[in-house]
């Protein structure tokens, strides 16, 4: 599913996320999956990740950048 992470789109259903891709060949990759609730709000910020409730209450999510260097591979080793 494709998610925007413009920190205004809310999320229309509850997802299991275990990372981001980017349309450059970029990837943030979480620790642990993350489910954002309904109406959630995704933004990245100051390098990391942000999930903004609906409430306003703001929970940053820890995890890391990488690059994708072939399919299906988020990281070149």
């Amino acid at each position: 599913m494709r998610l925007a992470a413009d920190g205004a789109t809310p999320i229309p259903r509850s997802v299991l996320v275990k990372h981001f891709t980017t349309d450059d060949g970029y990837a943030f990759e979480l620790p642990s999956p993350l489910f954002p609730a309904v109406g959630d709000r995704i933004a990245f910020e100051g390098g990391g990740l942000v999930v903004v409730r609906a409430g306003g209450e703001r929970l940053p999510a820890a995890g890391q950048w990488s690059t994708r260097c072939g399919p299906g591979s988020l990281r070149c080793r």
